[in-house]
């Protein structure tokens, strides 16, 4: 066989190699390879449908069109995982965050995205977090309220959205204030006249353009860190996944797609 021949063919090869390791694939045998993917799709898509549980009420995460088609970063990367699976997609559309959790939770679907919170890692497994996100506070006019200490007081009510990461934090941290839980925080808020509602720093300000007699609160009193989740008892597809989630925070593939959607969060550092 000529030189050149020889040499293009070993590149080529080389360049197969490399391939197979970039999707996922490990050597044995002497240099035969066997793709590691079968043995993924079995826990991260038993069904063969990579079925993605999508919360539609986190603005910053999920956009949602005129006809309630989802976009947005979490779309995004579930595409892409399933992609490199090589299964099928189904967005499975959750309106709020503890449904979504119910979801993952019973295996329902088998992966989410949701807020890493002590309560809901018990039940379900979290990778790092992709993405962070701030709670903070929005008072009435008369609440008497100028800052995020002066809220967990006696006699101030806190509307929140039920199974939120911020209705967990708050119902393990306030002494005093009491939660009040509904599908729809900002309604109830304004209804019932009570004085704070809490939520994802986005969501409120949008809320306080429509209500500009509301005022928000500076700073935050959380920070949320968002991640994929999945059942628990997959432990090839935990590994697999927290090691995609790191992949994709990397790369510049979780900024962009937040860019993409003209949203604002941080990408969060590198896992430990």
């Amino acid at each position: 066989m000529p030189e050149s021949l020889a040499r293009r063919r070993q590149c080529g090869i080389e360049r197969s190699a490399r391939s197979r390791r970039r999707s996922g694939a490990t050597a044995i045998d002497g240099g035969h390879f066997v793709s590691i993917v079968s043995h993924l799709e079995k826990e991260l898509a038993p069904t063969g449908t990579l079925r993605a549980a999508i919360n539609i009420g986190n603005p910053v995460l999920v956009q949602t069109d005129a006809a309630g088609t989802p976009s947005g970063v979490t779309v995004d990367l579930a595409r892409e995982l399933a992609k490199r699976l090589g299964v099928p997609l189904e967005t499975v559309v959750i309106d709020g965050a503890g449904k979504s959790f119910e979801a993952v939770k019973a295996a329902r679907c088998d992966i989410g995205f949701l807020a890493i919170e002590p309560a809901r890692a018990a039940e379900i497994d979290f990778t790092a977090a992709y993405v962070l996100i701030e709670g903070v506070y929005a008072v009435r006019p008369d609440a008497g309220l100028a800052r995020n200490a002066e809220v967990d007081r006696a006699g101030v009510r806190i509307a929140v959205s039920k199974g939120a990461a911020y209705d967990l934090f708050l119902t393990r941290s306030l002494k005093y204030a009491t939660l009040v839980r509904a599908e729809e925080s900002f309604e109830m808020f304004v209804r019932d006249k009570l004085e704070v509602v809490a939520g994802v720093r986005q969501a409120v300000v949008r809320f306080i353009a429509a209500h500009p007699e509301m005022r928000l609160l500076d700073g935050r009193f959380m920070e949320i860190a968002q991640a994929m989740c999945l059942p628990k008892g997959r432990p090839n597809a935990a590994r697999y996944l927290a090691a995609f989630v790191e992949e994709m925070k990397a790369s510049g593939f979780v900024a962009e797609a937040i860019a993409r959607a003209k949203q604002e969060a941080s990408v969060a550092p590198p896992a430990n």
